[in-house]
């Protein structure tokens, strides 16, 4: 697909552009309206192919869980191997549509690594992640970031909290959630562990309160984010931070979606994937 088009959604999936913007440069830059709905559907998740690992895996035990966030009561996803036993716990940070069924799928994913596996809803506070994704993109905008990461901070308490907990976690976040895993360890000293792919990055001058082990996950092709990297890395460096940093050429934004066809990039998220389990191995075990 042209690289205009998939710049263009991605454009409208975070400035965002209205609905009616967006369709419209689309047509032009598809060459019309037909051309332009067959770009659309491999654009928009798909998530009737969503569940690489079922809903109703055998291995698996899910339930939906909630805690007291800043202000509202916190709702998630939280999933785990069939069989009490302390585990490592990792926090599933969503995209900016909220809890959709792609990333509860990733949270089975996490979970049949061997994990206690949280998907938090961002949206509780406004009754949990519509259906609609422009409704979802427009409540996680309307979203006290204060409150938010304060809500994040106390899932990861929620988790520590619990007797199925050996008191190590990790965060594992894409797009708008890899911004948030970055805020995690920044913000949360006790964290082993911070994955993000293809998310923003903090201020330079709050990298030295991490304490964790990061991972970053970019795609070659995602000139929006990556220009912040520069200036990361140099400040992880200063600080003595442990970290890894992987650009994978030729890949887009949300490269490890495999319900938006237009983006995914298997080999790619295959890798990164490999990536982040073994330093979820190395942290959370």
């Amino acid at each position: 697909m042209d690289q205009r088009i998939i710049n263009l959604f991605d454009e409208y999936t975070h400035a965002p552009l209205t609905r009616k913007e967006f369709l419209d440069r689309l047509a032009k830059l598809a060459g019309g309206t037909a051309l332009a709905v067959a770009a659309l559907s491999v654009l928009e998740p798909g998530y009737a192919q969503a569940a690489t690992v079922a809903p109703e895996a055998d291995d698996l035990e899910a339930e939906e869980v909630s805690w007291i966030g800043d202000g509202a009561a916190m709702r998630g996803y939280l999933v785990h191997p069939k069989g009490r036993k302390k585990r490592g716990a990792v926090v599933v940070i969503h995209e900016n549509r909220g809890l959709t069924p792609h990333i509860k799928d990733v949270t089975r994913r996490v979970a049949q690594a061997g994990y206690l596996a949280l998907g938090v809803d961002a949206l509780s506070p406004f009754g949990g992640t519509p259906t609609d994704e422009d409704k979802g993109r427009e409540l996680i905008g309307q979203l006290d970031k204060a409150k938010n990461l304060n809500n994040y901070l106390k899932a990861l308490d929620y988790l520590r909290a619990r007797p199925d907990c050996n008191g190590r976690t990790g965060a594992v976040g894409f797009c708008w959630g890899g911004a948030m895993a970055n805020q995690l360890a920044v913000n949360d000293p006790k964290l082993d562990a911070a994955v993000a792919y293809y998310g923003s990055q903090p201020k330079a001058e709050d990298v030295p309160k991490i304490k964790s082990a990061v991972m970053l996950h970019y795609g070659g092709l995602d000139e929006r984010v990556n220009a912040g990297i520069p200036a990361y890395e140099a400040a992880l460096k200063a600080a003595g931070t442990k970290y890894e940093l992987y650009v994978y050429e030729g890949a887009n934004h949300a490269f490890n979606n495999d319900t938006s066809p237009a983006r995914y990039n298997a080999e790619v998220a295959k890798l990164a994937w490999e990536r982040t389990l073994r330093l979820f191995k190395e942290k959370l075990r």
